[in-house]
């Protein structure tokens, strides 16, 4: 078969192929990565950011290849997820730009638009480094011009392309050291070829399908309550369903502004006319007559709740659509809008971590970080049940603080800023400086100010055997990096916090801050804590910060 022309409708079925086959190949582009550590989450971070876009166009009819672009575009922004996938996103808008207005393109046309997305995405990242997705995109892009009039069909363009893109791919090495140490190819690179493949197949008649299950690993964002309800006890779950006869009075927005005092976990759902609402509330009867002002009630359920803080973390609104555990609908939250000055925002992973930085004063937590990345449509979505006049995004992880960036400048009507803390060592250290009472840009100027101060300690154990900078690792071992390199690897976990921790204090320092991971038993970090009060004079504060991957992060200061 001949494929002369692209059309929007086409463009959907090579773009959910593609996405397919990259979802399918995704742990192994989450293994190559540099360090060999479990946390390789390119591959996956991609593929959640091209699911996003194939999700935003699959059951759409457009014939109009540039308005399905634009479609798939604004879907994969949305949904990126770490670095990769945003520039993965900015390739594809780029794409879109190039497409924008056609009907129809041919071969010509199409190469001209990668190109332009290939613009775009260099156009996003600060700093761009070669040896990555960047060049090979780029590299790809380039010969897709040179040859694109000369080819007979889309067919023949798109196996020049990737015989391009994957000797591209084999040259990563050679422009990025790093890589050649440890004899890895480009994670990024790699999982854009996944996609092309999968779209050069569909031309050629093979369709692919899920061979993984959806994972159930959602993003949930959780308010502090303490701000807002003081020493009030939220104590009874309240549901009702209403039809509203006032429709000319009624106006969703203004009624979850007016109902969101009265409680929290509010859900607000309109379907014409028909309202229902969820919300947690000691006062059920105000609820209730300021809704029966619109209309008449259907249905009404008030359960008495004996609700501790836990539990009001549980019930906050929930992003994608995942259960509550009160067992009600919560596909739309809102949070209260009480008007506070600030509003912290950070990105967490782990129990006891989530509750140290809600205790510092963190408002809102969006959990993730290493091999769970939140989207940019997370952060958009936290602002957005945020009230306050400043909101400070704190990533606590430098594959996150590009979607925080993003989505910072996203949102048109809030004053939103990201401090860019890489690590959860320097969120939690810049938390300490914030003042309440001091204007934005000194906190800001203050909290960056003690990042630079910060060192930053982290245990794992290794995937696979490797080398880096020197160091030789084994697999199965545990490895001690610090401030981003490998220092130390043995099989030995506390030998190696040992080694890592002398390596990470200094005449200088003083404080260092344990934060414990959710397989350390305490009669260990006992251990650690003695040596480190036996041989230095600093100050220790554990915490069992309970999160995955890490058996140590630590801050020296």
């Amino acid at each position: 078969m001949d494929t002369l022309v692209l059309n929007g409708n086409l463009l959907r079925q090579l773009v959910t192929n593609g996405s397919i086959n990259l979802r399918n190949n995704m742990d192994r582009i989450n293994e190559l990565n540099v360090f060999p550590v479990p946390d390789g989450d390119t591959g996956s971070n991609m593929s959640a950011t091209m699911s996003a876009g194939a999700k935003a166009i699959s059951t759409v009819d457009e014939p109009s290849i540039g308005a399905m672009a634009k479609i798939l575009s604004r879907g994969m922004l949305m949904g990126a997820r770490g670095n990769s996938g945003v520039i993965l996103s900015q390739l594809f808008s780029g794409l879109a730009n190039g497409l924008k207005g056609k009907d129809t393109v041919n071969m010509v046309e199409f190469s001209q638009a990668l190109r332009q997305g290939v613009e775009q995405a260099y156009a996003a990242v600060i700093n761009p480094v070669e040896g990555t997705i960047l060049t090979v995109a780029r590299e790809g892009a380039d010969r897709a011009i040179s040859v694109s009039e000369d080819v007979k069909n889309f067919e023949d363009f798109f196996k020049i392309y990737l015989k391009e893109l994957y000797a591209s791919l084999e040259r990563t090495p050679e422009l990025l050291p790093i890589l050649k140490e440890v004899g890895v190819i480009d994670s990024g690179g790699a999982g854009y070829i996944e996609i092309v493949v999968g779209m050069a197949d569909y031309l050629e008649g093979i369709l692919y399908e899920n061979q993984k299950e959806e994972s159930n690993n959602k993003v949930v964002s959780s308010v502090n309550m303490e701000h807002f309800q003081g020493d009030i006890d939220f104590g009874y779950c309240t549901e009702f369903i209403m039809q509203i006869e006032k429709m000319d009075e009624f106006n969703q927005k203004d009624f979850i502004e007016m109902i969101s005092p009265l409680g929290d976990s509010l859900v607000c759902v309109q379907d014409e006319n028909i309202l229902k609402i969820h919300i947690h509330t000691k006062t059920p009867g105000d609820a209730l007559n300021l809704a029966q002002h619109f209309g008449f009630f259907i249905n009404i359920k008030i359960e008495n709740m004996t609700v501790q803080h836990t539990e009001v973390l549980m019930h906050q609104p929930q992003l994608d659509g995942e259960a509550c555990g009160c067992g009600h609908d919560h596909t739309k939250g809102s949070a209260p809008k009480i008007k506070k000055k600030y509003a912290l925002v950070a990105v967490v992973n782990g129990d006891g971590l989530k509750d140290t930085f809600i205790e510092m004063g963190c408002d809102y937590i969006v959990e993730g970080g290493q091999t769970m990345n939140p989207s940019i449509e997370d952060f958009v979505k936290a602002c957005e049940a945020i009230n306050s006049d400043f909101i400070i995004i704190i990533p606590n992880n430098k594959n996150v603080l590009l979607s925080a960036e993003t989505a910072a400048k996203m949102v048109e009507d809030k004053n939103v800023y990201v401090l860019p803390a890489k690590t959860i060592a320097q969120g939690y250290a810049a938390l300490t400086m914030f003042d309440a009472t001091q204007d934005v840009e000194t906190n800001l100027k203050d909290m960056n100010n003690h990042i630079e101060n910060v060192k930053t300690g982290e245990v794992t154990y290794a995937i696979r055997q490797s080398v880096n900078n020197g160091t030789q690792i084994n697999k199965d071992d545990y490895m001690g990096i610090f401030d981003g390199q490998i220092k130390v690897s043995t099989p030995s976990r506390i030998e190696t916090t040992k080694t890592l921790v002398r390596a990470m204090i200094d005449s200088r320092s003083e404080i260092i801050t344990l934060m414990v991971g959710n397989d350390v038993q305490k009669t260990e970090v006992k251990e650690l804590t003695d040596m480190i009060d036996e041989d230095f004079s600093v100050e220790v504060e554990v915490i069992y910060g309970g999160q995955d991957i890490y058996s140590y992060i630590i801050s020296v200061e």
